[in-house]
């Protein structure tokens, strides 16, 4: 059962006695006996992690949340921070499905507006990796009654009003009316690879909606995205299982190849009838729409193919007449969202006035600026050499606004509130690390999920006014289980490139570490453009603490091309992926390779996707650093992945051929002097096995050997299920010890 936590300060006495436990068995940790049980322990270092699929009710007076039970049921239960009491709200136990006799389970679950109300994803069917195939369940709370609203849909939502319910099947969309219980058809022109209300696999992947339509908040319309895919290339891929191998085919645009064509519908509920808005892609995209505070108007995003060039247009439902609004420029690319902070949306309007505001990067930092629906600036709201990571709430009602930033260190994220005009600004979290808000509609309550390296993660219930009300995770075991267990925290550190760029990464030293010994350097990386590898946060990562069992010294750096840093340090990769961050790989390795405790001459790089791409980038373009190279799913040639993605980065083919040509690894192939082994599945929808295939013959073609592993099955992350999961780390474990120790294991 899961249980809320009051914790209690430590008394001086009983400090006194932990540390001199500590102390006494810290001679008698454990290693790990195998890689499998280190793989796994990584649950056992994040330990809890608060309150499941939180949701704010009744206004954000409570929360509620999914307790999971030892018997591995489920309950929904409501929480009131107010008085601290949790209630059930839904259990699944003795429930069945009403159309069958099969017990009841379900995926996820949304609320009505009212909180009356549940929606239940159930018999999820994957598609893409955001996406799937359900049937959809509505439950009234006071009636305790369920009932199937939408059998095989791609998703549903309730209405703001909580009258209907809207989801898209077989590429049209539909409402289900509670009070009629009758089901309407909205729109009638889906065919094969035409989808009103449903992106195709680039769009998905690469700007981050599984929805593509939206409520109006007066529940009167709906907007909706219609893609068509009929132009764009077909991927096809396989695991070679059976006899005659079943092949799936995905339209997948790569660089260059024409894109989805999307235009913009919007469905009046109240007359019936549909309209398509006056704003075209013009050979770009439209990835956000968004509902202003005025009736009946949307406000839809454009981005040009090379996505440097971005305009917000003010669509009329009536009419489908298109206004400008605003446009911005960059000598880059300019973002939407934030696919690795998971923040969908930089764009953010206000339902009770004629206000926007946007998250921009024009004054070389990522700030929040705010417009009338003039498209007049009215003021930038925040300043300085840092940057705004996620508007958490804005409070019309008194002029402020919620936002997590990178003022303490670009290594941390923290809250703070500040007036609509830029003043009044105050920082709300307390503790150092990397902070994760979950803050209430109403703005009184926040929950607060932070570590930092010295601390597991800390699950905590506070109000708006600066006071916490409950600890609600302080991960005892964890730090039970680290002091019976070998663990090397992770250690932060900073240096300066030759070019004169301060750089931060982390260390991961080998437990009871010896400054008078030479340890071999593995550097893990990612690196790609807006990711960030190295924060103040506690080490979870089990394969990370049985390398440093084994006698490793682990590493990673935040390179040129991360996010956290300003536009400059962000945007220097721009059109040459992979010569930048390929020189902060090597000259961390080899700052590192100066300390006397690290052995330059056994040094390796390890990554996968784009990681997969720089470990083997680095070791062609770069030679002579690391003696062994990881790679994983890599991409290997830019012109092999998608439009979205890579345009964004690379620019147009036509106009930057040659950053291409020189950022593909394979045209490095005669510089392999590393041991490379590299991992890839036949059915990555993502990074198709194409890149490796490639690759290796360009090794092949230049006498290069080198080690691969296929695995059929499995998808972008390679392996399937546990069993190959434990094989790859192994494979990977076992190629550094033979070619950094000579076979030799610790």
């Amino acid at each position: 059962m899961y249980r809320f936590i009051n914790v209690q300060q430590n008394t001086f006495f009983l400090t006194i006695i932990f540390i001199t436990a500590s102390l006494a068995c810290f001679s008698q940790q454990k290693k790990y006996e195998n890689i499998r049980e280190a793989l796994f322990a990584s649950q056992q270092l994040t330990g809890e992690t608060g309150p499941e699929s939180v949701n704010w009710i009744e206004e954000g007076q409570q929360f509620s949340f999914i307790e999971t039970q030892e018997n591995g049921q489920q309950l929904i239960k409501s929480y009131n921070p107010a008085n601290q009491k949790e209630a059930v709200i839904f259990t699944a136990e003795n429930v069945q499905f009403p159309d069958s006799g099969e017990p009841f389970s379900y995926r996820s679950f949304q609320w009505s507006q009212d909180s009356k109300y549940l929606l239940f994803q159930t018999r999820f069917r994957p598609v893409w990796r955001h996406s799937g195939i359900s049937d959809y369940y509505y439950y009234s709370l006071a009636e305790k009654s369920m009932k199937l609203v939408a059998k095989d849909a791609y998703t549903a939502e309730v209405s703001p009003d909580g009258k209907k319910v809207a989801y898209e099947r077989g590429g049209n969309l539909f409402t289900f009316d509670f009070e009629t219980e009758q089901e309407t058809q909205l729109t009638h022109d889906a065919q094969e690879k035409v989808y009103n209300g449903r992106f195709g696999w680039v769009y998905e992947e690469e700007f981050g909606l599984a929805q593509a339509w939206v409520w109006s908040p007066d529940s009167r319309y709906i907007a909706f995205w219609q893609t068509d895919e009929r132009e764009v290339p077909l991927f096809q891929m396989t695991d070679y299982a059976g006899q005659h191998p079943a092949y799936t085919q995905i339209p997948y645009p790569k660089v260059g190849d024409p894109n989805p064509e999307v235009r913009i519908g919007i469905v009046d509920l109240q007359e019936n009838r549909e309209q398509w808005m006056e704003v075209t892609t013009e050979g770009g995209y439209i990835p956000r729409l968004y509902w202003t505070a005025v009736p009946g108007q949307l406000a839809a995003v454009h981005l040009n193919r090379p996505q440097n060039h971005l305009k917000l247009f003010f669509c009329e439902a009536a009419s489908g007449k298109a206004r400008l609004v605003m446009e911005e420029k960059s000598q880059a690319w300019i973002d939407i969202f934030d696919f690795f902070a998971g923040i969908n949306h930089l764009f953010f309007f206000p339902n009770d006035r004629q206000e926007f505001f946007w998250i921009s990067d024009q004054d070389g930092w990522s700030h929040l600026y705010r417009y009338d629906y003039q498209g007049k600036l009215l003021n930038q709201v925040t300043k300085g050499e840092w940057e705004v990571v996620i508007v958490n709430q804005v409070d019309s009602k008194n002029n402020k606004i919620y936002y997590t930033s990178t003022e303490v260190s670009p290594l941390e994220r923290h809250l703070y509130t500040i007036s609509f005009e830029g003043t009044k600004k105050e920082k709300l979290t307390q503790a150092p690390g990397r902070h994760f808000i979950n803050l209430s509609p109403n703005t009184r309550y926040y929950l607060d999920t932070y570590s930092n390296v010295e601390t597991p993660t800390q699950v905590e219930l506070w109000n708006s006014r600066g006071k916490m009300l409950e600890k609600l995770v302080s991960n005892e075991a964890v730090t039970s289980f680290t002091n019976t267990q070998q663990y090397a925290g992770r250690e932060l550190f900073s240096f300066t490139t030759t070019d004169g760029q301060p750089l931060d990464g982390y260390l991961i030293k080998p437990f009871n570490f010896d400054e008078s010994k030479s340890y071999p350097l593995i550097l893990n990386i990612y690196g790609g453009p807006g990711a960030q590898s190295v924060y103040n946060e506690f080490a979870t990562n089990g394969w990370e603490q049985y390398l440093a069992q084994q006698g490793y010294v682990v590493a990673s750096v935040n390179n040129r091309g991360s996010g956290g840093y300003g536009s400059r340090f962000e945007k220097i990769v721009y059109q040459k992926l992979g010569e930048w961050e390929s020189k902060d790989f090597v000259e961390t390795a080899q700052f590192l390779g100066e300390k006397p405790w690290v052995d330059e001459n056994n040094m390796a790089i390890r990554g996968h996707s784009y990681g997969g791409y720089m470990a083997s980038f680095t070791v062609l373009f770069r030679p002579g650093v690391f003696k062994v190279s990881l790679v994983g799913a890599p991409v290997t040639d830019w012109r092999l992945y998608d439009s979205i993605y890579t345009e964004r980065y690379m620019g147009l083919l036509a106009e930057n051929e040659n950053g291409y040509i020189q950022s593909s690894v394979n045209t490095h192939a005669a510089n392999l002097e590393a041991e490379m082994f590299i991992a890839h599945s036949t059915m990555d929808e993502n990074v198709h096995v194409q890149n490796t295939f490639q690759l290796v013959t360009a090794l092949i073609d230049h006498g290069k050997e080198h080690d691969l592993r296929i695995f059929p099955p499995g998808a972008h992350g390679v392996s399937y299920n546990g069993q190959s999961y434990v094989l790859l780390y192994s494979e990977y474990t076992d190629y550094l010890n033979q070619h950094l120790k000579n076979g030799q294991h610790p």
